[in-house]
C-alpha cells in the first residue's frame, strides 16, 4: 500500500507492521505509536512517525542532554533544552507525577540569543522534586529528554528552636494525643471506606453519616462499660475492633502471604518493567515500595488489581537509570522484594528482558480459590460436626450488636476480629453464610460488588444465641484446627467482651443460612434503540425474586422480559427508550441488589450505509467524488469531515459540503492524483462520539520508471539489468512494462516488447563488447507512462575472474586434508563456473591437480585425499568463469597429512611477577607433553575480566610472559589461561584472587635533583615552584606557607609525578618558606623552599661625615625607605681619594647605618658614596659633601620650606565597563574596558570564576588603564560569565559581562 507524506507529494512504501501502525495513528487520532530510534545525545528518544524522510526535514532531537538540578526549597529551579529538527519542533513540559498548570509557577519561554527553550520552577517545595519531561514534535515526529529535579530542605531558624523549648510537657503530651486521635479517625474512616467500596454507593454524605454513627453508637458501648474510647478502639492493620490496648497483643493477623512473588526484572532504557505477584487470599490494595519510599499511581507508576482482588501489578513506564534497586509489595505482614536492573542496551550487554511472573496466574487463581474454598467447607464441616456430638460447653459466649453481621464482643481467648473476615476471602461467604443462617431476625443483603453481601441483623436475643453456639463449637476444641492454622486464624476473634449474656447457652442445630447473591447487578449504559440486560446469580436455583424500577414493580411485557437461568435471574429491556432510565432493583428473600440504567442516544450511522461507506472509492483523474452517509442521535449533532486529518470546509471552488437532520453529503469536484487519501466523517453530540472512515483513491497513469538501471550480469552472450518501479502507480499496479533497444552508433529504435511487470530484464541478443541503449515505459489499466531512457549499456568481453583468497585448512588427517576458500572478489562481469585446486609437497617446485581442469569445482571446498601421511603440503586455487580461467591464488600455510592433535593440559606455576596502575605481567610454566593424554602447546590464550564486568577478554600468545596493558587503576581483574595448539584449548588455569591494578608501596621521593632551596622574584613576577615525585599510591599533595595553609592566591596544579604551585602576580607580603608534603600508606616527604618578593632598592637618605678621632672619620647616612620591607637589605660604602680619582669600596654587607673610615691623609680631600643592596640588585648611590683634613668644616644643613602634599590616590574604579558579546562560532572576540586607579590597580581576568591571566588561550593586555582580551577562535568552551577585578591598596572592584556563541 502507498501512502502520501505530508507537504512533499512523495510516496512512502510501508511494510504491513508500519501500515497497521499508521493506520492506528489515524484512527486513534494521534501519533504515539511510531518507529523509535536513539538519539547521539544520552537520554533522548526519537519517535519517527514515518519510515523515510522527505529531503531537508528531520525529526525533533536535542543537541544537548538535560541535566539534573538541585536547589534549595523556597529557590527557583531553571531547565533549558536546545531543540533542533526541521520543520520547527513545538516544544511543551511534563512532569511525571503532577501538572505544570500554574502559570505563575511554571513559566516557559523561548530565549532568540541562545535559541533555548526554557521552564523555570518558581518558589519551588518539597513536593516540586519530580522527574521532568522536554517534549518537541512537529509533523515527521517526536523527541523526549527526562532529568530530575532534586529539593533541599531549608534550615530551620534558631528561633523556631527557642519557641519549641517554650512548650510545656503538659502541651506536648496534648499535642500528641490530638495527633494519635487524628490518625485514629482517619484509619477508622478508610476501614469505613473499604466496607463501602464497591456496593454501588453514590452519595459520599451518605457514608460519611453512616460513619459517624457507628463511631458514636461505639463510643456509647465503650462509655457504658466505664472504659475510654483509647482503650475500647485497637486498630491494628486498618481494621477497628474492640478490646483494651493491652489485649492488642493477642490479635493476630490473618495468614496473608504471596503465592507467587515478585521476580527479578531486567528491562532496557525508555522502555517498560513489570512486577507481578499473586495474594493467598483477595486484598483490594497493598503497598508498592521502592528502596523505602512508598510508591502511588500515576503517570511513571501504574498500579493495578484483577476484579478478584488476588493478582496486582505494578508497571513502571519510561524506565531510566534511576529506576534501578529494590521493588517490595507489602501486604499486611508479609511481603516479597524484587530487584530491576536497567541497562543502557541489552543486545550489548548480552542480556534478554524479563519481568513479571512468567506463567498463568489466572490459573494460580483458580487454584488457590478452590483451596481457600476446601478450606472453609472443612471448617463449616468441623463445626456443624461439633454441634451434633453435643460437646457445648459454657466457657465462651459470644454477643452481636449493630448491622452488617458484625461480631462485637467474645469471652475466652481470642485469635483473630470477625470485621476482617470480610476483607480477608471473598470464599469466606461460607463462613458468614453460616453465621447469617443462625439468626432469625430480619437481615437485609447488600451487595458489595465482590460476590459477597452483609447482612442488617437487629437485635434479637434469640439470634444472639444461635449465634453464640454456632461459635461455640468453632471455638471450644483448638485442636481442631491444628492440621490447618489458616483455618485457625479465620475462625478466631481478637476482641475483649463489652456485653456478657445473662442466662444460660441455648443449643439449636445449624440451619439453612438462606438465600445469598453471588454476584449482584451492575451499572450499565444502554444505547436508545437497542436492548440492555441486566443479571445476577444466587446461592440457590430454586428461588423467585421480584424486579423494581425506580421503585415500581417491574412485571413481564413485551418491554421487560423476566426470565430466570437456574440461579441467574435476567431483565431485558427491550429497545430501550429514554423513559427506561432509572434505578432498578431485584429482591429475593429480604435481600436486594440494585443498580443504575443510563439510556442514551448517541450519534451512529446506519450498518448498511457504513458497510458501503466503508469501502474504497476509485475514481479516474479529474471526476468528482461523493461521499455520504445516513446517522441518527440526539439532536444536535456537530458534524464534520477530515481528509488525511486535516478538517474539510466549504469551498466553491473543490470542496462542499451538505448537511441535513439525518444525513451529510461530501462533494470533491475535479479530484487530482493528490487528493487520494483518507476520507473521515466525525459526529458528536452530548450523549457521545462516532467516527467513520474511508478511502479516496485517485486514478491516473502511472509515472516514470526510476533509474538508473543497474547492471547485474555482463558477459559476451547477454545483458542483464534491473530498475526502480514508478514512484506512482496512478493507483493501479503496473501490468507490464514496454521495452525498446538501440544499439550505440545506429539512429534507430528496436521494439522488444512487453514484458511481464517485474523490473527486470535479460537480453541474450547481444554482440561482445557493444553497447545499448534502452527505453522503458510502464503500462496499468489506466495507461501508459513516460519514457525512461538507460545509460549505455556494455555487453561483456573475455573478462578473467581475480585470484580468490588462499585456501583454508579446516582439517588434516593421515589420509585427506579438507580445504575451503572465498570466492573472488571480482568474478569478471559473468558468472563463476568453478574451481580448480593445485598441491604442492614441501621442498619440491611441481604443482599438481587436485581435480582436472575441465572438471571444475563446483563448492569453494574440497577434500584432497591424495596425500601422503607425515608430509607436509601447501595449496592453491583458481576460480573459472564463462571467459576461462583466472590468476592462482597465494598458496597457504604448509599443513601436515596427519591425525589431529591431542589438546595440551593446564599450564603451571601461573603468578603474578609485576604489578601498575596500567598494567600486570603474568608468568607460567608450558604444560608437559604426555603421548596419547595431552600434545605439547603452541600458544596460550590469556582471558582477563574485570570484577565489575561479566564478559572475559581473550588475547593470544606464544609466549610463557604476558603483559596486561590498559588497565583502570585501582580496579579488581580475574586472569585465566588456556594452553592451545592444533588439537584444541586445553584446561583452564585461573590464579586463585583477583589482581589489583597498582604497583607496589613505594614511599613518596623527590626526583628533581636542581631544586632550589633558595629563590628571589621581582614584585610582579608570576612565582612558579615545580616539584617532581615518585610515590605509590599517589599519595596526597599538601602545600604551606611558614607552616601554615597557603592563600587563596596561590594555585595548585598537581599531576601524576608532579605538583606545581604557582602565584601569577607576587607581593612582597607572599615571600616565606613554602613546604610541600607528599604522603601515601607508605610513607611521607617534605620539601622546603625559600620564596623572597623583592624590587630594586631605593637608594639610601642624606650621607653625613664627622671626625672624631684624627686620621677617622665616621660615614652616616639616612636609611633606604626599604629597610623596613626586606630584612635582607644591607648597604655597601665607597670613597673617593682626591689623590687617585678612583672609587674604592671601603666596606660591604653593613647592615647599620655608620661606618668609621680610617688611614685618612690630612691634605686630602675626600668624598663617599652609599649604596643600598638587596638580593635583587643595588640602588644608585647617596654621595656626601667633599671633606677635607685640616680645615673645620662646619655641618651642612639644608631647610626645606614646608609645602602641603596633596594625596592623589584612589581606589580602582571602571569607567567604561563591558559590554555583553555574542560572537559567531570560530570567529574573533575583543572585550576591553577602562580603568583607574592610584596605585596602579593589578588586573585580574576570569571566567566562570575560573583565573585566566596564566591561560595561552587567551591574549590579555593592560595600556594606561585601557583593559583588553582577545579570544581569536570563539568555540562552545568559551561561553560563561566573564569578570575582570581590579585591586590595590585602596580597594577593589570588579565588572562582569556574558558571553554566547551562535551557530
Amino acid at each position: 500500500m502507498l501512502k502520501r507524506s505530508k507537504g512533499s507529494g512523495r510516496k512512502v512504501c510501508f511494510s504491513l507492521v508500519h501500515q497497521y501502525i499508521q493506520h492506528f495513528n489515524e484512527k486513534a487520532g494521534n501519533k504515539s505509536a511510531g518507529i523509535r530510534r536513539r538519539s547521539k545525545i544520552p537520554g533522548v528518544v526519537i519517535t519517527q512517525y514515518t519510515v523515510t524522510l522527505p529531503e531537508g526535514k528531520s525529526c525533533p532531537d536535542l543537541k544537548r542532554k538535560l541535566n539534573p538540578v538541585n536547589v534549595q526549597e523556597g529557590k527557583s529551579a531553571v531547565f533549558k533544552a536546545l531543540v533542533i529538527g526541521e520543520p520547527k519542533p513545538e516544544v511543551t513540559w511534563k512532569r511525571v507525577r503532577g501538572s505544570i498548570l500554574d502559570k505563575e509557577k511554571y513559566q516557559t519561554k523561548y530565549d532568540d540569543a541562545t535559541g533555548e527553550y526554557i521552564l523555570e520552577v518558581r518558589a519551588v517545595m518539597g513536593v516540586d522534586a519530580d522527574t521532568y519531561k522536554c517534549i518537541a514534535v512537529n509533523e515527521y515526529g517526536k523527541a523526549i529528554c527526562s532529568t530530575a529535579l532534586n529539593v533541599t530542605d531549608l534550615v530551620t531558624d534558631p528561633a523556631d528552636f527557642r519557641k519549641m523549648l517554650r512548650k510545656t510537657k503538659t502541651n506536648i503530651l496534648e499535642e500528641n494525643q490530638k495527633e494519635k486521635l487524628k490518625e485514629k479517625n482517619e484509619r477508622y474512616q478508610d476501614t469505613v471506606a473499604r466496607d463501602y467500596e464497591g456496593r454501588g454507593t453514590r452519595d459520599m454524605h451518605l457514608i460519611n453519616m453512616k460513619m459517624e454513627e457507628k463511631r458514636q453508637r461505639e463510643c456509647q458501648v465503650l462509655n457504658q462499660n466505664g472504659m475510654s474510647p483509647d482503650e475500647g478502639l485497637v486498630t491494628k492493620n486498618g481494621l477497628v475492633s474492640s478490646g483494651s490496648a493491652k489485649d492488642a497483643e493477642n490479635l493476630t493477623i490473618p495468614n496473608l502471604d504471596f503465592v507467587v512473588k515478585l521476580q527479578e526484572a531486567v528491562t532496557e532504557e525508555k522502555d517498560t518493567a513489570l512486577f507481578e505477584c499473586v495474594l493467598t487470599h483477595p486484598l483490594p490494595k497493598i503497598t508498592r515500595m521502592n528502596n523505602g519510599n512508598v510508591l502511588e499511581d500515576s503517570e511513571k507508576y501504574k498500579i493495578s488489581v484483577s476484579d478478584h482482588k488476588m493478582i496486582h501489578r505494578l508497571l513502571i513506564q519510561d524506565c531510566s537509570d534511576q529506576d534501578k534497586g529494590l521493588y517490595s509489595a507489602v501486604a499486611g505482614t508479609t511481603s516479597c522484594t524484587a530487584s530491576l536492573a536497567v541497562e543502557a542496551d541489552l543486545k550489548a550487554a548480552g542480556k534478554k528482558k524479563t519481568g513479571g511472573a512468567g506463567s498463568d496466574l489466572e490459573e494460580v487463581v483458580n487454584q488457590q480459590q478452590i483451596k481457600n474454598q476446601e478450606e472453609m467447607q472443612k471448617i463449616f464441616e468441623a463445626v456443624k460436626a461439633k454441634h451434633d456430638a453435643g460437646e457445648l460447653t459454657e466457657q465462651r459466649t459470644l454477643s452481636t450488636t449493630g448491622k452488617d453481621g458484625e461480631i462485637i464482643s467474645l469471652s475466652g481467648p481470642v485469635k483473630y476480629s470477625g470485621s476482617d473476615l470480610h476483607d480477608a476471602n471473598n470464599n469466606s461467604n461460607i463462613l458468614n453464610s453460616m453465621f447469617n443462617a443462625l439468626s432469625s431476625s430480619t437481615q437485609q443483603v447488600v451487595s458489595d460488588g465482590f460476590g459477597t453481601e452483609k447482612s442488617e441483623v437487629t437485635d434479637d436475643s434469640d439470634a444472639g444465641n444461635k449465634l453464640e453456639v454456632a461459635t461455640e463449637l468453632a471455638l471450644q476444641d483448638e485442636s481442631l484446627f491444628n492440621e490447618d492454622s489458616e483455618a485457625k486464624a479465620m475462625i478466631g476473634f481478637a476482641t475483649q467482651p463489652r456485653r456478657k449474656r445473662i442466662g444460660p447457652l441455648i443449643e439449636d442445630t445449624v440451619i439453612d443460612p438462606g438465600v445469598q447473591f453471588i454476584w449482584g447487578l451492575s451499572d450499565i449504559n444502554a444505547i436508545i434503540g437497542e436492548n440492555a440486560e441486566l443479571t445476577c446469580k444466587l446461592s440457590k436455583e430454586d428461588c423467585e425474586g421480584i424486579w423494581f424500577r425506580d421503585g415500581e414493580k417491574v412485571r413481564h411485557s413485551d418491554t421487560f422480559i423476566i426470565s430466570t437461568d437456574g440461579a441467574i435471574h435476567k431483565l431485558l429491556i427491550m429497545k430501550c427508550q429514554e423513559e427506561h432510565s432509572g434505578k432498578y432493583r431485584f429482591e429475593v428473600d429480604n435481600r436486594k441488589t440494585e443498580a443504575v440504567v443510563n439510556v442514551k442516544d448517541p450519534p451512529r450511522f446506519d450498518p448498511e450505509d457504513l458497510s458501503t461507506f466503508t469501502e474504497p472509492l476509485r475514481i479516474k483523474l479529474g471526476h468528482n467524488a461523493v461521499f455520504k452517509l445516513n446517522f441518527l442521535g440526539f439532536e444536535p449533532i456537530k458534524i464534520q469531515w477530515y481528509r488525511e486529518g486535516e478538517e474539510l470546509h466549504d469551498d466553491a471552488s473543490s470542496t462542499r459540503i451538505d448537511k441535513s437532520t439525518n444525513q451529510s453529503r461530501l462533494l470533491l469536484s475535479r479530484c487530482q492524483r493528490r487528493d487520494s487519501g483518507e476520507i473521515k466523517i466525525k459526529l458528536k453530540n452530548e450523549h457521545g462520539t462516532t467516527e467513520a472512515i474511508t478511502q479516496l483513491i485517485v486514478l491516473d497513469k502511472p509515472t516514470t520508471p526510476l533509474g538508473p538501471a543497474e547492471i547485474t550480469l555482463s558477459s559476451a552472450t547477454c545483458i542483464e539489468f534491473k530498475w526502480r518501479p514508478p514512484k506512482d502507480d496512478g493507483g493501479s499496479p503496473v501490468l507490464n512494462y514496454i521495452m525498446e533497444r538501440q544499439q550505440i552508433g545506429r539512429n534507430t529504435w528496436k521494439k522488444i516488447g512487453e514484458i511481464p511487470g517485474m523490473p527486470f530484464y535479460r537480453d541474450k541478443d547481444v554482440d561482445r563488447g557493444r553497447k545499448y541503449c534502452y527505453r522503458i515505459r510502464a503500462l496499468t489499466s489506466e495507461g501508459v507512462s513516460e519514457v525512461m531512457e538507460t545509460e549505455d549499456l556494455q555487453a561483456g568481453i573475455l573478462a578473467f575472474p581475480s585470484a580468490p583468497a588462499p585456501p583454508k585448512v579446516v582439517s588434516a588427517f593421515d589420509d585427506c586434508i579438507n580445504l575451503s576458500w572465498s570466492a573472488p572478489s571480482n568474478t569478471g562481469g559473468s558468472q563463476i563456473l568453478g574451481y580448480i585446486v593445485e598441491k604442492r609437497k614441501k621442498g619440491s617446485n611441481l604443482w599438481t591437480g587436485v581435480n582436472a581442469s575441465n572438471e571444475p569445482i563446483k563448492e569453494k571446498k574440497c577434500a584432497v585425499k591424495d596425500v601422503v601421511a607425515g608430509l607436509e603440503y601447501e595449496f592453491r586455487v583458481l576460480a573459472v568463469n564463462l571467459s576461462g580461467p583466472g590468476e592462482f591464488s597465494n598458496p597457504c600455510d604448509f599443513v601436515f597429512a596427519r591425525d589431529p592433535k591431542k589438546p595440551p593440559g593446564k599450564v603451571i606455576d601461573l603468578k603474578v611477577t609485576e604489578t601498575s596502575y596500567n598494567h600486570f605481567v603474568l608468568t607460567w610454566t608450558k604444560p608437559k607433553d604426555k603421548p596419547d593424554v595431552q600434545d605439547e602447546a603452541n600458544g596460550y590464550f590469556v582471558a582477563i575480566r574485570n570484577a565489575q564486568c561479566l564478559e572475559w577478554s581473550r588475547s593470544f600468545t606464544i609466549t610463557t610472559t604476558y603483559t596486561v596493558k590498559g588497565l583502570r587503576a585501582m580496579d579488581m581483574y580475574w586472569v585465566r589461561v588456556i594452553a592451545t595448539n592444533d588439537g584444541g584449548e586445553g584446561e583452564t588455569e585461573e590464579l586463585p584472587n583477583y589482581v589489583l591494578a597498582v604497583p607496589p608501596l613505594v614511599r613518596p621521593k623527590f626526583t628533581n635533583k636542581k631544586m632550589k632551596t633558595f629563590m628571589v622574584v621581582r614584585e610582579g613576577n608570576t612565582v612558579r615552584v615545580t616539584i617532581t615525585f615518585e610515590a605509590s599510591p599517589p599519595p596526597d599533595i599538601m602545600w604551606l606557607k611558614d607552616n601554615g595553609p597557603v592563600p587563596k592566591r596561590v594555585t595548585v596544579s598537581n599531576s601524576d609525578g608532579a605538583s606545581q604551585m604557582l602565584i601569577p602576580s607576587s607581593e612582597r607580603s607572599d615571600s616565606g618558606i613554602y613546604s610541600i608534603l607528599a604522603k601515601n600508606m607508605a610513607g611521607q616527604e617534605t620539601f622546603s623552599t625559600e620564596v623572597r618578593v623583592t624590587d630594586d632598592p631605593k637608594p639610601p637618605g642624606l650621607v653625613e661625615v664627622e671626625e672624631n678621632v684624627p686620621g677617622t672619620v665616621q660615614v652616616t647616612w639616612q636609611p633606604s625607605p626599604d629597610e623596613k620591607l626586606d630584612d635582607r637589605l644591607h648597604y655597601r660604602v665607597s670613597k673617593l681619594d682626591s689623590t687617585k680619582h678612583t672609587w674604592t669600596i671601603v666596606s660591604d654587607r653593613l647592615f647599620n647605618n655608620r661606618f668609621t673610615v680610617c688611614n685618612i691623609m690630612p691634605g686630602r680631600e675626600y668624598n663617599f658614596r652609599v649604596y643600598a643592596k638587596n638580593d635583587m640588585g643595588v640602588s644608585a648611590p647617596s654621595e656626601s659633601l667633599t671633606w677635607a683634613v685640616g680645615r673645620k668644616k662646619e655641618k651642612l644643613s639644608l631647610i626645606l620650606p614646608n609645602r602641603e602634599e596633596r594625596d592623589l590616590r584612589c581606589a580602582p574604579d571602571f569607567i567604561v565597563p563591558l559590554k555583553l558579546h555574542a560572537a559567531p562560532k570560530g570567529y574573533e572576540c575583543y572585550m576591553s574596558c577602562a580603568v583607574t586607579g592610584n596605585p596602579k590597580p593589578r588586573i585580574t581576568w576570569y571566567r566562570n570564576h575560573v583565573n585566566l591571566n596564566t591561560n595561552t588561550n587567551y591574549y590579555i593586555s593592560n595600556t594606561c588603564g585601557v583593559c583588553s582580551m582577545l579570544i581569536l577562535s570563539v568555540g562552545p568552551k568559551d561561553v560563561g560569565k566573564y569578570t575582570i577585578t581590579a585591586e590595590n591598596a585602596l580597594g577593589r572592584s570588579e565588572c562582569s559581562t556574558m558571553l554566547s556563541v551562535r551557530e
